[in-house]
């Protein structure tokens, strides 16, 4: 993807009413990012599903401008930028009808090994989850599976730092951009996950903090895998919601 093309497709990321599911449609219809851009408004509304609101501030210049200012942080701070057609984005991400357009990622990630599994729970895992979980982690050794989770409290670090305690590699999702950790405590778990896999994320450096956000970042974790492990969690909470995701992805669910 050429400079000019990754603007584009950030100016359409940006688009607060177009999320990744129009933005698709948007590109089947138009051929490319490019082209949506030089479409008439006129035409965009013919396409099946998209209406006024959706576009009714497509092609206003301020998205090309937070674009370049974006664009600029990109490439200060050593980020990859992977668009959903091409090779280098996730297989079994392009599959999932809302995975994102564009995907930011930091570190080391090889997904060549198509073993990939997620593990996700509750965020006050007890002494006896962390023991299973590690235990699991290390079970699976032997298959040099990569584990997702989502660098948050209790069962996604203890995942994280039990891929690495077993040289395996991991992949933290992010609620976030990529100029920021949180939570602020696991800033001095960053390198080794970076040397041992890395982050994805589709927020923005600019993106607002917001609780939503995990819910939307849960798809990524679940549309990565190809099964996805629920230790401890309450009866509501965020890893049901990945794992109600990944079900609807056709994925393998199982729980603690």
């Amino acid at each position: 993807m050429t400079e000019q093309q990754l603007l584009d497709v950030l100016a359409l990321q940006n688009v607060s009413n177009v999320g990744d599911i129009t933005a698709k449609k948007l590109i089947q219809h138009c051929g490319s990012v490019s082209a949506i851009f030089k479409e008439k408004r006129s035409n965009l509304l013919k396409i099946d599903g998209i209406g006024e609101l959706m576009i009714k501030d497509l092609f206003d210049k301020r998205h090309r401008e937070a674009a370049e200012q974006e664009l600029v942080f990109i490439r200060n701070n050593g980020i990859q930028c992977l668009y959903f057609k091409e090779a280098l984005y996730p297989e079994r991400l392009k599959h999932c009808i809302d995975g994102p357009i564009l995907l930011f990622q930091r570190g080391n990630i090889n997904l060549s090994n198509q073993r990939v599994i997620s593990i996700v729970g509750t965020r006050k895992i007890t002494t006896h989850g962390i023991a299973i979980c590690e235990q699991f982690v290390e079970t699976l050794k032997p298959y040099n599976p990569i584990i997702v989770s989502g660098f948050a409290y209790g069962t996604d670090i203890t995942a994280q730092k039990a891929a690495i305690k077993n040289n395996l590699q991991t992949i933290g999702c992010l609620a976030h951009g990529l100029n920021q950790v949180y939570p602020k405590t696991h800033a001095k778990y960053v390198k080794d996950v970076e040397r041992h896999g890395g982050f994805f994320t589709d927020f923005w450096s600019t993106a607002d903090f917001d609780r939503n956000n995990f819910l939307k970042r849960n798809r990524i974790i679940a549309g990565l895998s190809e099964a996805i492990i629920v230790i401890e969690s309450a009866e509501k909470g965020g890893s049901l919601v990945t794992a109600d995701i990944a079900n609807s992805y056709n994925r393998e669910v199982f729980a603690v």
